[in-house]
């Protein structure tokens, strides 16, 4: 089943959801703002196959959420680092994080 695109809906979240809404990708941002830029390091972090990261990882970039850079060490390897539009996730990053947090875990 083909997913629903959702770039051109009238509301803000169902656009957003176009762009950020798979937790594959939300993980991503997560590793990214925790400063994780390289591909093998993303894949060893989140335990993703090769190509779903992959796929994900270009989406990320070409919706302006990441940007690629040469690596430092190695000119032929790119990094990934987060865009001004990509750090903008932070507060839904803490938001998710806060609700999972008091409603998704049993009291001790």
């Amino acid at each position: 089943m083909q997913r629903k695109r959702l770039g051109e809906d009238p509301c803000p979240i169902a656009r957003s959801l176009d762009v950020i809404g798979d937790w594959w990708s939300l993980l991503i941002v997560r590793e990214a703002m925790q400063g994780t830029c390289r591909f093998s390091d993303f894949q060893q972090h989140l335990g993703l196959a090769r190509n779903i990261l992959s796929t994900r990882l270009r989406k990320l970039v070409e919706q302006g959420v990441l940007e690629t850079q040469p690596s430092a060490e190695r000119g032929d390897h790119k990094e990934y680092h987060l865009t001004a539009k990509g750090r903008g996730l932070d507060p839904v990053l803490r938001a998710l994080y806060a609700w999972g947090k008091e409603h998704l875990f049993a009291e001790a």
